[in-house]
């Protein structure tokens, strides 16, 4: 379905917004690198004069402090935005995408890689929501029903045809339609399978772990996933708990969040062997392509998944070609957005690996579910060893939060990319004028927690 054209309709303004939650009080979100988060967005509106009203809303996540360095690097693209034409970014958002990366004084800020980079894909995912809704259609729903020649012009193909070229996309496009319209159905019916990291964060005490990953299981989840890499004697002994929580046939995945080094990585997944892990997660620098081959050809049953901090579509084609990942894992805020993401989950389609998305965070379960929708429908056409991580926070703020059933997503039915926040939410959580931070007694200056 197209987008509603409405004559001669521009952006009129990019909004952005330094939004903070409290989360490091409970110790939600800790593991061995970040023993504090506080979940944040940087966000961005994008307002328009269409007739409609509709607006995009994206967002870069980040844990805090340097929030409003984000949203500083977000603002700096307004002017690249602002006077758009509404109908002319809703029917090819490639060519903002094309046009913010290829902007030299900003790549040299990158080129495509953190804070600049991650400016660029919240606000391309606000374009990308915005085309949805003027669609009338859930983002996952847009993309997996468009054409395959459509999608391919949406995705960058420089420094990827060595390992993917247009012409392997639209085979695997053109092959992802076989079926498609079932499995829309099944996934109406059932949802796509997702795991929990909740009971499993550093911070917690075994008897929390314990409890959570008990209920874990008896709400339908077959994989939970623990943080480990602070100390090695406390990761047996919460391994152990957790495996007896859970019993031996749910999927244990572990995540060490880049602590090791490479021989550190290998002896230390040795040791948690006995518990089964399913995968081992980010156990080394997300740039290190030949360590993660090592330790994958190391520690072998025992999968390596990594992701979350890839900086871009290139490095994922390093990990894929240098055979260094059983598991790619998407995030819908550190990359380029959506465009960036279709390019990395038709490089996990023509090398055969799955992808488990990372999420969590503050939104990004909101956003990923419909990359991982569109990639079963339309692309791979499968959820065999795929699993969509699930975090149990903040999704209140959200104007159609994720819905978890037995274990499963609901597949999103509203208009959109599922990323637009409560107004009220914006207003109380801005930091630090917001009513939560203005009145907070523990606020510190330049510091949320």
């Amino acid at each position: 379905m197209s987008p509603t054209p409405t004559a001669g309709a521009r952006v009129t303004a990019l909004d952005t917004y330094d939004i903070r939650f409290p989360t490091s009080r409970e110790l939600d979100g800790s593991d061995a690198i970040n023993p504090d988060p506080d979940y944040s967005a940087a966000y961005v509106v994008l307002r328009t004069d269409a007739a409609e009203g509709h607006e995009g809303h994206g967002f870069a996540f980040t844990i805090g402090r340097g929030n409003e360095v984000q949203v500083a690097a977000i603002e700096a693209l307004r002017e690249q935005v602002v006077g758009r034409s509404v109908d002319g970014l809703c029917a090819d958002p490639s060519t903002l995408t094309r046009d913010l990366i290829g902007d030299s004084q900003l790549r040299w800020l990158g080129p495509e890689k953190g804070v600049m980079h991650m400016a660029i894909g919240a606000v391309v995912n606000a374009v990308w929501d915005l085309a949805a809704k003027r669609a009338r259609r859930p983002l996952w729903r847009l993309l997996a029903e468009a054409e395959p020649e459509w999608l391919v012009r949406q995705v960058d193909f420089r420094y990827l045809t060595d390992a993917l070229t247009p012409e392997d996309a639209l085979a695997l496009l053109r092959r992802g339609r076989q079926g498609a319209q079932e499995r829309t159905a099944r996934l109406l019916e059932r949802g796509y399978p997702a795991y929990t990291t909740s009971p499993g964060w550093l911070g917690y005490d075994d008897d929390k772990l314990t409890r959570l990953a008990t209920r874990a299981v008896a709400d339908g989840f077959r994989q939970v996933k623990l943080k480990v890499g602070a100390d090695l004697d406390d990761d047996i002994r919460r391994c152990r708990a957790a495996r007896s929580a859970v019993g031996p046939d749910v999927r244990m995945a572990i995540d060490a969040n880049q602590r090791w080094d490479v021989d550190e990585a290998i002896r230390w997944t040795t040791a948690l062997a006995e518990f089964d892990p399913y995968w081992i997660e980010e156990p080394t620098s997300p740039d290190d392509v030949l360590g993660h081959a090592a330790i994958r050809r190391a520690v072998a049953p025992v999968k390596v998944a990594t992701g979350e901090h890839v900086h871009n579509r290139v490095v994922f084609k390093q990990l894929l070609q240098a055979g260094a990942v059983d598991v790619v894992q998407i995030d819908a805020a550190r990359v380029g957005g959506v465009s960036e993401n279709l390019a990395i989950l038709l490089l996990a389609a023509r090398f055969g690996v799955p992808v488990c998305p990372h999420a969590g965070g503050v939104g990004l379960c909101e956003l990923v579910q419909h990359l991982s929708m569109f990639d079963y429908v339309a692309l791979s056409g499968t959820t065999e060893d795929r699993v969509i991580e699930y975090v149990d926070h903040l999704h209140d703020h959200f104007l159609d939060p994720v819905v978890i059933r037995d274990g499963h997503y609901a597949a999103p039915t509203a208009p959109g990319f599922s990323a637009a926040m409560r107004p009220e939410s914006i207003a109380r959580y801005t930091y630090p004028g917001g009513a939560f931070w203005a009145a907070d007694p523990k606020r510190k200056e330049g510091q949320a927690s």
